[in-house]
């Protein structure tokens, strides 16, 4: 496995973020592509080469891209028209860096297939996979306001990627897949991760390395709900539940590594600071934690 970092975790310009990313020994980042600095709709062929220039220099992939559409995703039908072609901008961006994956929140998922959101975001997903797929990419779902066995029907049910094993795809790439974040569930949904690593497993392409505490009893859509209409300012998050530094959390670390290396994960590990007064130091920290555990 390898062990990435998103850029955004260290408050700084990407550039910087890059150079220090190399310099604590990743091995790969994540950027956020869907508005900013590194969006295709900023991008200039000349900064293109020079981002190119900068992960070559300093030995460092690109793990995957977040095109993570904001709002409440792909749950609204009139938006998805945009959407989606914003999402394919994103892979298309994706190919050109090497980069096998791009996440993305979904919004939420209803649990009964027969919701009308249900099909509403099946099509979005769908045709946004199928694209993906043409390119060698997968549109990785962050695992977050759904329990794994939800995620697990809606992939199977668009066709999502098949390896060569029945356990993991790691080298097979394309269609719908999985951004698996052990802290959304178990700081929001109450879902184990070691079984959503066995449940989901062929569907992984990419993780979150992030820990917390669930604090409250939420129902997940109100958490999720709040954060797309209002942000995180919506929402005294620190009522519900807490995002911690690696190891201080709920997620049971050493079981969830070993959990993901039986089932032959060779992927990303990719960590995430979003809070916290001094994300760097934690991110050092962590980069030490999870490499105890490889």
């Amino acid at each position: 496995m390898k062990i990435g970092v998103i850029t955004d975790c260290f408050k700084k310009p990407l550039d910087e973020s890059i150079v220090l990313a190399s310099k604590l020994g990743f091995d790969g980042v994540q950027i956020y592509a869907t508005t900013g600095t590194f969006s295709p709709e900023v991008l200039t062929e000349e900064s293109k080469a020079y981002y190119k220039k900068l992960l070559k220099d300093n030995n460092l992939e690109v793990s995957a891209l977040c095109g993570d559409m904001g709002g409440h995703g792909y749950e609204i039908e009139a938006d998805n028209a945009e959407r989606v072609e914003k999402t394919k901008k994103i892979i298309d961006l994706a190919v050109e860096f090497g980069a096998k994956v791009v996440t993305t929140h979904i919004g939420v998922l209803p649990d009964d297939p027969r919701d009308p959101k249900y099909k509403v975001m099946f099509n979005a997903l769908k045709e946004c996979g199928a694209y993906a797929r043409e390119h060698g990419v997968t549109m990785a779902i962050e695992t977050g306001p759904e329990k794994a066995s939800v995620l697990h029907r809606f992939i199977y049910d668009i066709g999502g990627p098949i390896g060569k094993d029945k356990n993991m795809i790691n080298d097979v790439y394309g269609g719908v897949g999985i951004n698996l974040d052990p802290a959304n569930f178990v700081m929001v949904t109450e879902q184990n991760p070691i079984e959503a690593v066995k449940l989901l497993g062929q569907y992984i392409v990419h993780t979150h390395v992030k820990d917390g505490k669930r604090l409250m009893k939420i129902p997940p859509k109100a958490v999720y709900d709040h954060f797309a209409e209002g942000g995180i300012e919506a929402l005294n998050v620190a009522d519900y539940f807490i995002e911690t530094p690696l190891g201080e959390g709920n997620v049971n670390w050493k079981q969830y590594i070993q959990t993901l290396k039986d089932l032959n994960y060779q992927g990303y590990l990719t960590i995430e600071r979003e809070t916290g007064a001094d994300p760097i130091a934690d991110i050092v920290k962590g980069l030490k934690f999870i490499k105890s555990f490889l």
